[in-house]
């Protein structure tokens, strides 16, 4: 188990210092800002929708190690999903961060995703981890608010 941990934060660790997808598309689709108040995370999405399926996805912003590498982790997943299978991936992830600590998750369909689970067992970071997801999730619906994590 020991293992495991430290290949997770490795992961995360990885993702913060050199985070995937990073910077703005230059003609988005759909773009939404999202602000973690109690972290001090800001972020914005933004992303390429065709033919129902992210086709381009980016984020910026700036915010602690857990929301920079979630970010950068869900930008990886959902390139190339459709819609439903984004949607499917946002509930397996917030189930995997918000379930009971005790509970042992498998959730192989998230793939690197899964370094997250250790997060439920920090009830405070739930929210740095899941605000890049809700923010996807505006933008997707083009929600023009900016989302908090309150």
């Amino acid at each position: 188990m020991d293992d495991l941990r430290e290949l997770y934060q490795t992961m995360i660790l990885d993702h913060n210092k050199h985070p995937r997808n990073f910077g703005r598309l230059a003609a988005p689709s759909a773009t939404a800002d999202g602000h973690n108040p109690l972290c001090g995370d800001e972020l914005t999405v933004d992303l390429v929708v065709e033919d129902d399926a992210v086709k381009e996805i980016a984020f910026e912003g700036s915010g602690c190690a857990i929301s920079t590498a979630s970010a950068s982790l869900m930008t990886e997943y959902v390139k190339g999903k459709t819609l439903a299978q984004i949607e499917e991936g946002f509930e397996r992830f917030h189930d995997l961060v918000t379930g009971p600590s005790h509970e042992h998750v498998d959730a192989p369909e998230l793939g690197k995703l899964a370094v997250f689970s250790g997060v439920r067992e920090f009830p405070m970071r739930v929210k740095c981890a899941t605000l890049a997801w809700h923010t996807l999730r505006s933008a997707l619906a083009g929600d023009a608010e900016v989302v908090k994590t309150e």
